[in-house]
């Protein structure tokens, strides 16, 4: 597909607005999204993120770019609101190294990412097998004027940063710096050793029982967390790429402290569009541990907790995080659940339908009808959806009402002579396409059947109540269909035979 058929338009979080999508390499997109820290189970909120990002990733690969898709893993560098290296956190409670821990549940997040059927990234480094490019980002901003060492640690200087570059610092968050300073995680750790409160580190000295340490020209020690995304970024990226992503609660510190680091370190801007995912809500209220408002993706598949009524596979899970814009704020609940649950089958039914459809040119009269017109203008209204910002939403209420013309068509509500062959087969085509390389849906009744066994047995079943109709034996031919309808096949009977289909 050529990318010029598109107006793609992106909601550039440093702007505030919509943006007309203009890569600085024609033909060609960096993208740089922060990926976990790996000293715990990844989160549902995480999963938004990441499959949000994916959709992203697939569509643009779909409308004809050569996308080079960065998503890192953390696993130095990121502390706690106490000071403590999340990793190191991780292996004292666990009494595991910090490296198994790194292992552990790095294989964790991909398996998850494969069980929301996501594509892995291009490339996906590890803050830990890059700490020479960290140690000489820091080294350019100290020799920029905005890094100072004090004892060991190093800090970037953000008043001096702000004074010669006005607006920078906030601009991404949208607040004044003062406003800023009460959020920072920074505030507490090491005040005495700052020129300003609003400075970060983005090197720290090692304390008596750190572990995850590295020499460096100003004391054994370990990066910063925001300087680890501006040092991968920059090294497979650029100095200036095209998006950065992340969600909503990284652009500020991480985010804002990310722009400030590269434009101390090289004078240049990390990326022309920034784009985030908003926060998934629990019951129309923040996931806490703490307050027992909190659900795994394990605890979703299985069933086995207190707030859904039932276990929903992960593919209704991520059907149910397309239903959204990935800009809004998605509230979880059991009823948004089945309403997803409903809407994935019923795509997927609606898939399998079409593609058995063998348009005939001989039923076709040759003249544009309004059917065509109406198809062909629910595709555009798809893609139309998907360039302005990847509205995942809009492009599923097309499908929804492309799906109508499809069940109209097998019920024969619509003539085939009012669809022209070609038109059902662009339908199929971009139907399908949406579902699997737009969306990354599997259809998990269709995996369950993936040797054919399923279909084969039913395709028996149906021919002894063909049989038993012919002769007029409406009992067996009623307790067959009332005995499939028991376990959730519904039985369809038309003039050109009997089909199948699960509720």
């Amino acid at each position: 597909m050529n990318t010029t058929e598109h107006n793609l338009k992106l909601y550039n979080s440093l702007k505030g607005q919509k943006e007309a999508f203009k890569p600085l390499h024609e033909g060609h997109v960096g993208m740089y999204v922060c990926g976990p820290t790996v000293y715990y189970d990844v989160h549902l909120g995480n999963c938004r993120t990441f499959v949000s990002f994916d959709i992203i990733y697939r569509y643009l690969q779909h409308i004809g770019y050569q996308v080079r898709y960065v998503r890192n893993i953390t696993d130095v560098g990121h502390l706690t609101d106490d000071g403590e290296d999340r990793m190191a956190k991780g292996a004292r409670v666990a009494q595991l190294e910090p490296m198994e821990v790194a292992q552990k549940y790095t294989v964790g997040f991909h398996d998850m990412m494969r069980i929301f059927n996501t594509l892995p990234p291009s490339i996906e480094p590890r803050a830990t097998g890059h700490i020479p490019e960290q140690i000489q980002m820091v080294q350019d901003i100290i020799e920029h004027g905005y890094g100072y060492e004090r004892n060991g640690s190093v800090y970037f200087n953000v008043r001096k940063f702000d004074r010669e570059n006005p607006g920078a610092y906030g601009k991404l968050s949208g607040r004044v710096l003062d406003e800023l300073l009460a959020e920072s995680r920074d505030n507490l750790k090491s005040q005495d050793e700052k020129n300003d409160p609003a400075d970060f580190a983005i090197w720290m000295k090692a304390r008596p029982g750190d572990i995850m340490v590295w020499k460096s020209p100003w004391s054994v020690g370990f990066p910063g967390w925001h300087l680890e995304c501006s040092a991968m970024s920059t090294k497979y990226l650029g100095q200036t790429f095209d998006i950065h992503g992340g969600g909503n609660d990284l652009k500020f510190p991480h985010h804002e402290n990310e722009v400030a680091q590269n434009m101390g370190a090289c004078g240049c801007a990390p990326a022309n569009y920034w784009l985030h995912t908003n926060m998934l809500l629990l019951n129309s209220k923040k996931m806490s541990k703490s307050d027992g408002n909190f659900i795994t993706p394990q605890d979703l598949f299985s069933g086995e907790n207190d707030l859904m009524s039932k276990a929903y596979s992960p593919m209704v899970v991520k059907f149910f995080m397309l239903m959204a814009h990935y800009r809004s704020t998605l509230d979880l609940t059991d009823d948004g659940l089945l309403a997803a649950e409903k809407g994935y089958r019923k795509l997927m039914e609606t898939n399998k339908l079409l593609q058995q459809l063998q348009p005939d040119a001989r039923d076709f009269d040759g003249s544009e009808s309004d059917t065509d017109r109406a198809i062909l203008a629910l595709i555009d209204e798809a893609y139309a959806g998907m360039d302005d910002d990847f509205n995942t939403a809009i492009a599923l209420a097309a499908l929804n009402e492309m799906g109508s013309y499809v069940h109209k068509l097998v019920n024969k509500q619509i003539d085939a002579s009012e669809i022209a062959p070609w038109v059902i087969e662009r339908l199929k085509t971009i139907f399908n396409l949406f579902i699997t390389d737009i969306f990354g849906l599997r259809d998990e009744a269709g995996a369950d059947n993936a040797d054919g066994t399923v279909d084969g047995l039913m395709e028996l079943i149906l021919d002894i109540r063909k049989a038993a109709r012919e002769q007029k034996d409406w009992p067996t031919s009623d307790k067959i269909r009332d005995g499939l309808a028991a376990v959730g096949i519904a039985v369809k009977d038309g003039k050109e035979g009997s089909s199948w289909t699960k509720n």
